[in-house]
């Protein structure tokens, strides 16, 4: 009896190091991107500018809705899926993915969101809920990759179609590769379920639990798992409407279906650069002006306040996104029990 107290007071004593460890380290990175490295100077300068305008207010407002209908769409998708091994409520999940973004701000790729969330569970294996979570993020991932690569499709024949490197063999070549990617990625995905029995057979010796953790994973169905991709379809929808508000914010002003297909590129060549969130900041903004500011150079309109505003508008959808969110996500901090014993475990 006395060794069960003992251990309970150890892992309340460690779950308060860890949780500590987690909001000071968020806040030191969020203070960092802001002030040490100044990185939203440009933000500010134009705020200042625009600040006295009518329609920045319906513009922000607009964001900050989006926002939230943003990340609580990504909360019903993990209540979703996470209800398989322990059933939650839907501010349960919302607390638990704004908890995971604050763990996400300092890892590489944002791996830590899927630790971040899981510790919040009571009952359920967390080594269960991160495989669950990465089928979440795959998801997601998924979304980015088909709508990018068919945004891509349509950018390359109006931005390189007089370009020594753009040939009809080329392109229809690279429609073929794109349509057997996409069709690939997408019949893996709902086929999600064979994946266990395919991987305990490499990993089972090495990892004798592998296949109890792993195994969650076949109870989706196919329709469960079409229900996961509309989900994430119709979040990216909110973020990238959300990057177009507020370039329209900063008068970089694109036509809506330009701006779309131009923003589906800059996230779908994001995804394919490993990043800390920390840096992320200075690389959307340079990925950004590339493609952003292609549209204004085909028509000679690209000047420094384009290029500034651009900049001031990556910046901002990553302080409305993931900054805000993350401080909010301190407050849940302290409900995520890293060390404590497990039903599966008893």
């Amino acid at each position: 009896m006395k060794k069960y107290f003992t251990n309970i007071h150890k892992n309340k004593t460690y779950n308060l190091i860890v949780r500590v460890l987690i909001i000071f380290t968020t806040y030191y990175f969020i203070y960092a991107q802001i002030f040490k490295k100044k990185k939203l100077e440009e933000v500010v300068i134009l705020f200042n500018e625009i600040i006295d305008q009518p329609h920045i207010y319906f513009f922000l407002t607009w964001t900050m809705l989006l926002m939230v209908v943003n990340w609580g769409i990504e909360s019903l998708k993990w209540q979703f899926l996470i209800n398989k091994i322990e059933k939650i409520s839907f501010s349960k999940a919302f607390e638990a993915v704004l908890a995971g973004v604050s763990v996400a701000l300092f890892t590489p790729n944002r791996v830590g969101e899927w630790f971040g969330r899981v510790f919040i569970l009571d009952k359920a294996n967390p080594w269960k809920g991160i495989v669950i979570t990465m089928v979440g993020s795959f998801a997601q991932l998924l979304t980015t990759i088909v709508v990018g690569s068919l945004s891509l499709l349509i950018y390359i024949p109006i931005y390189y179609k007089d370009s020594d490197l753009f040939s009809n063999y080329l392109y229809f070549g690279l429609i073929l590769i794109v349509v057997v990617i996409v069709t690939a990625l997408i019949l893996i995905f709902l086929n999600i379920k064979a994946l266990p029995g395919f991987l305990t057979k490499f990993f089972e010796k090495r990892f004798p639990h592998f296949y109890e953790y792993i195994s969650v994973i076949s109870e989706y169905s196919t329709f469960e798992l079409a229900s996961v991709l509309i989900l994430s379809f119709l979040r990216y929808c909110v973020f990238t409407l959300q990057f177009y508000i507020i370039l329209m914010l900063f008068s970089v002003n694109l036509p809506l279906l330009q701006g779309l297909i131009i923003i589906s590129l800059v996230f779908f060549i994001m995804t394919a650069i490993p990043t800390v969130t920390l840096a992320e900041l200075g690389i959307r903004g340079s990925v950004s002006i590339f493609f952003i500011g292609s549209y204004f150079e085909k028509f000679g309109l690209l000047t420094d306040k384009i290029t500034l505003g651009i900049v001031a508008s990556s910046s901002t959808l990553w302080l409305i996104n993931l900054a805000i969110p993350a401080i909010v996500g301190t407050f849940f901090v302290y409900r995520l029990k890293f060390f404590r014993r497990y039903k599966d475990d008893d």
